[in-house]
């Protein structure tokens, strides 16, 4: 699916990236993981031709430089920050479908399972939409296509938690047919995402190690969290991501995708001396206690 072979790129006397060598077949869901300024968005870069480099790049065999329009036509693409686009809406989604032969109409549908109506706003201009309206427009653009390649930069990081379970379902329908490719400066944001690991540093592959594929990307986990005592920071901080409350505030529950449960326990983990207890099982939730910590 994608090679990287023996990959240098300059940007005058710096080298961002130093011989960078990767093969990624269908089926790979991959973390690439490193600080800023480890080269990832670089080496993303050269994967969808818009950098020239030494070595070679290639998608099914074709240059993304030579062959883009074949190449991008496979490609789904969510960058991290949205681009400062003036087009309406509704324009944007047609001309996106135009690029790759897709009906609109799937694009407006996946947006509308991610809880953004489209057609509602279908003239406003994209710029005008507000940071999760974006990430969930250019995620249902990606996603709504036949896509062979998903390459996501920081994809979920502005979306609710519904909206999450959501798109964590949407990857697990593509998870057989096609490769993916997820940048992130943390592992503990797409650990449960993937099925392998590759951290970049200073330009150079450092790690590339495969994982344990053990969450279902579609699963998702009902919780019922105790509290030695209300608290007000934690009621807010529980609130967005969709738990409710007894009276007191002391008892709250509610549901986690589960490729999300690393990132709810380093929330929690802020609470601890909070927490009198906390109980996680599988949805549906039929009152059978799985862990208790």
């Amino acid at each position: 699916m994608i090679q990287f072979e023996n990959i240098v790129k300059r940007f005058g006397r710096q080298e961002v990236l130093k011989g960078v060598s990767l093969s990624i077949k269908r089926g790979h869901r991959v973390a690439l993981v490193g600080s800023n300024g480890a080269g990832k968005t670089t080496l993303i870069r050269c994967l969808l031709g818009e950098y020239t480099c030494e070595g070679r790049v290639s998608v099914d065999d074709m240059d993304p430089r030579k062959q883009r329009r074949e190449v991008l036509s496979k490609v789904g693409f969510v960058p991290q920050l949205p681009p400062p686009l003036r087009m309406p809406v509704g324009q944007l989604i047609r001309y996106a479908a135009s690029l790759c032969d897709s009906n609109p109409l799937r694009m407006h549908d996946v947006a509308g399972e991610l809880g953004f109506d489209t057609r509602q706003f279908r003239r406003q201009p994209f710029v005008k939409l507000s940071g999760g309206q974006k990430q969930k427009l250019l995620i249902a653009i990606a996603l709504g296509r036949r896509s062979e390649l998903l390459v996501m930069d920081e994809p979920a990081a502005n979306l609710d938690p519904e909206a999450r379970h959501i798109f964590f379902k949407l990857l697990a329908d593509k998870q057989e047919r096609a490769a993916m490719l997820i940048s992130s400066h943390r592992l503990d944001e797409v650990a449960s995402l993937v099925n392998r690991v590759i951290e970049m540093d200073q330009g150079m592959v450092v790690l590339d190690d495969r994982v344990a594929d053990l969450v279902e990307l579609s699963s998702r986990l009902h919780c019922r969290l105790r509290l030695i005592q209300a608290e007000a920071a934690f009621a807010k901080t529980i609130r967005e991501w969709g738990f409710s409350s007894s009276d007191d505030n002391r008892v709250w529950e509610g549901f986690i995708a589960g490729p999300d449960r690393l990132r709810f326990l380093g929330v929690l983990s802020r609470y601890a001396a909070l927490l009198a207890g906390m109980e996680l099982a599988e949805a549906p939730y039929q009152g059978k206690q799985a862990n208790v910590v």
